[in-house]
């Protein structure tokens, strides 16, 4: 069976691996230590080959440059450290639809790694490029950016539906970074494509926007495709100064722990002491859940969408 035929059917079956199948592993992940608990996964990292590797240079239209490489390599000691099993790379902007640096990193990451493309929908030829990056690399999702003004999707326009329907049919999630003032221009291409799990980043940006913007996102709890991701979490001593917990409850009171994820930790400079306590402080944000339930948000949940056994 060819790679693209099995993502077109595992991603039909989406509906029934955040039901049934991720039920059956409460018990599993009621004691982390357990040999049988579900595994640390981190569902967003970028990495980068840094300003002097000339093989993998930035894009003309890079929005920002990091100097510091964060290499695979660097990742996968870093995981090795903190006991992190499973990892999703995201494409990250400065590389825009270039995925040359991606590709090397799933090659490196073998099976511990998947990943994240970054297609543009209004930019000519740029969609033309996701069946053959489907067929080279193991991805979970394309992104859709709508987080500045000037850098917005096509809301309302075919463009934009080619990208999720062409996505659907390739078996990838719709992975979305917003600014909550955006959200009521994806809502409709949710509600079309039912069946195409669609990832919200970041807890869908709530400091970004108004307590009645971010509402809509947690409204989007109804509609059974979506997943929410604990990313970017702030600490209270730095802006915007607003303690998160309350909204992580909010999240979870709606979603329930059976379709949310976890990211985040990994950087330049990280330790594999430092991605641990990147999981310590997530985990502290879901004191109010269960251990089975912080387990699986923390990476049972991702294990069994991404890494089916």
């Amino acid at each position: 069976m060819s790679r693209t035929l099995e993502r077109r059917q595992f991603g039909k079956q989406a509906a029934v691996a955040l039901g049934g199948a991720l039920a059956s592993s409460a018990a599993a992940g009621a004691v982390m230590a357990r040999d049988d608990a579900p595994p640390l996964v981190d569902t967003h990292l970028h990495c980068f080959a840094g300003s002097r590797d000339p093989r993998f240079p930035y894009h003309k239209r890079a929005p920002y440059t990091p100097a510091d490489a964060a290499t695979p390599e660097h990742l996968i000691k870093c995981m090795d450290g903190a006991g992190v099993k499973y990892a999703i790379v995201v494409h990250p902007e400065p590389y825009q639809d270039d995925h040359r640096y991606l590709e090397h990193c799933l090659q490196v990451g073998g099976k511990r790694l998947k990943g994240t493309i970054l297609l543009f929908a209004d930019r000519p030829g740029s969609l033309d490029k996701m069946p053959g990056l489907v067929e080279k690399m193991n991805l979970v999702a394309a992104r859709v950016h709508a987080y500045a003004p000037d850098r917005l999707p096509p809301f309302g326009k075919p463009e934009l539906r080619r990208l999720w329907k062409l996505a659907t049919e390739l078996g990838l999630a719709v992975q979305l970074h917003f600014e909550p003032r955006y959200a009521p221009g994806l809502e409709p291409l949710i509600r079309e494509f039912r069946d195409t799990r669609v990832i919200i980043d970041h807890l869908g940006r709530p400091f970004q926007g108004t307590p009645k913007e971010h509402a809509v996102v947690v409204r989007w709890s109804r509609f059974p495709n979506t997943i929410m991701k604990v990313s970017s979490l702030p600490a209270k001593r730095n802006y915007p100064h607003r303690d998160v917990q309350p909204i992580i409850k909010q999240l979870t009171t709606a979603y329930g722990a059976e379709r949310m994820i976890y990211g985040g930790g990994f950087n330049a400079a990280a330790t594999g002491e430092s991605y641990a306590k990147a999981f310590a402080y997530a985990r502290s944000l879901l004191s109010h859940l269960s251990s089975a339930d912080q387990a699986k948000i923390l990476g049972g949940v991702a294990a069994k969408l991404f890494w089916p056994t």
